[in-house]
């Protein structure tokens, strides 16, 4: 299946943790809330690596995309806690976010 994404896009972006931690993802592995790389996206492919840099912070951190969600409209990227964390956006709960694709799984 053939898709265009842009190589940027402004999002909303939430985080999941504690609730979801241990269980299996959708790559197969285990989701741990504490590996910053840990990202569910609701279509990129999985293996997908992204650059996040927060609109509020401005802070970046690099993930990849192991996982599908998040399942709330409008939010299109779940993070890690680790990874809301480095961004300065834990409280917040839901941030602006900007993604880029570094690479396409």
């Amino acid at each position: 299946v053939e898709f265009s994404v842009p190589p940027r896009d402004r999002v909303y972006a939430s985080w999941y943790g504690p609730r979801f931690h241990g269980k299996r993802m959708a790559n197969g592995r285990r989701f741990n809330q504490w590996d910053i790389r840990h990202a569910a996206h609701p279509y990129l492919p999985l293996g997908t690596e992204l650059r996040i840099t927060s609109e509020e912070t401005g802070k970046s951190v690099r993930v990849e995309v192991t996982d599908r969600g998040p399942c709330i409209s409008p939010r299109r990227l779940d993070l890690s806690r680790a990874a809301a964390s480095k961004l300065g956006v834990l409280e917040l709960g839901v941030a602006r976010v900007e993604i880029e694709i570094l690479k396409l799984g």
